[in-house]
């Protein structure tokens, strides 16, 4: 399946198709980017890592589950987030050492805690210590290994924040980054309300042949294509978008193509990539781990499903590693046809 949008170059890696999956803390672990891979996502991206936790963690069980990297999801970029730039520079050279393709940087996070801690979205409050973050982490990563940002649109929708924005995207080319990925709601909206398009066309226009890639209420794969064609950026990177619905990146590459959209994952689709997304968890950690921590993936991957609501009362009810098969072999065993996000999405808001 050819593709009519333009591949991405980070510098002089080539990314073939744009349309990735987000950095997602606590979702986007080894076997969620494989399974990303699998259907068609053109580049991944880990887990956030704190910089501290890469240098002090970087050997041993933890790091193979957390810091664990295969040529089955390459292109894959590493995402650190901190507050001191003096710790970035090791880290972003562990992840290097690790086998991560590119240092992709946090400027983003809403979550209060990240805030409290002057990390993530924080940031964007503090220009000099940002770029001082950017610069020393070009300086430190091999010249092959590019250094990409993650922002959002500002603190809040002041003037003086905006101002802020520009001043961190322009200096952060200026500093060597190869790309700035933009959600464009502010860290005080976290992720209530919709995101500004209008924004992230205006910054693209800002960008001019820069690398600009946009993220933000991307659910649907003509939602991924649209934010593109409307707002000129230069791909996208699906996050919540992604939990439950890789499938997401097949259907953006039919309709890229100028094919049809794809049906939705029949039943037995579903089950035969959820029973692989369990094997893989269950290979990276504990059985008991890997259960818990596809719980939450199974409650997404339950939207797709005919009868979505009783099956995702039974993912919930999982406490144990057998009860994953047991779900399986109860809800997943006649084929029928599957649903499309979007569909459980407006039932979800006309239930409300």
């Amino acid at each position: 399946m050819s593709s009519r949008l333009a591949p991405i170059l980070l510098d002089r890696l080539a990314v073939d198709f744009p349309v990735g999956q987000a950095a997602l803390s606590g979702y986007s672990d080894w076997p969620m980017r494989v399974t990303a891979a699998r259907l068609g996502a053109g580049f991944t991206m880990a887990e956030v890592a704190l910089d501290r936790f890469v240098v002090e963690v970087s050997r041993g069980k933890k790091a193979r589950r957390l810091l664990r990297v295969t040529d089955e999801e390459r292109p894959c970029g590493a995402q650190l987030m901190g507050s001191r730039p003096s710790e970035f520079p090791p880290a972003a050279k562990k992840l290097v050492e690790l086998g991560f393709d590119w240092i992709d940087l946090n400027f983003a996070c809403p979550v209060r805690k990240v805030l409290g801690r002057g990390r993530g979205g924080f940031l964007l409050g503090q220009p000099e210590t940002a770029l001082e973050i950017v610069a020393r982490v070009r300086e430190a990563a091999p010249p092959d290994v590019p250094v990409t940002v993650k922002m959002r649109s500002g603190l809040d929708e002041s003037p003086e924040s905006v101002e802020r924005f520009f001043t961190i995207f322009d200096g952060a080319f200026q500093r060597g980054a190869a790309a700035v990925t933009v959600h464009p709601r502010t860290v005080a909206q976290r992720y209530t309300g919709p995101s500004s398009w209008a924004f992230l066309r205006e910054v693209k226009h800002h960008a001019g042949a820069k690398t600009v890639l946009g993220s933000g209420d991307l659910f649907t794969a003509r939602a991924c294509l649209d934010m593109m064609a409307r707002t000129g950026v230069d791909g996208v990177t699906v996050a919540r978008g992604a939990i439950g619905n890789p499938w997401i990146f097949e259907q953006a590459r039919a309709l890229a193509a100028e094919e049809p959209l794809p049906p939705p994952p029949s039943v037995h689709r579903q089950r035969d990539v959820i029973a692989e997304h369990y094997r893989m968890a269950e290979a990276t950690y504990d059985a008991n781990r890997a259960g818990r921590r596809m719980r939450k993936f199974g409650i997404h991957y339950a939207r797709l499903h005919p009868q979505a609501q009783a099956v995702r009362d039974a993912f919930i009810a999982v406490h144990r590693p057998g009860q994953w098969q047991e779900v399986l072999a109860r809800w997943y065993v006649d084929d029928a046809p599957g649903r499309y996000p979007s569909e459980v999405i407006q039932e979800e808001e006309d239930f409300l």
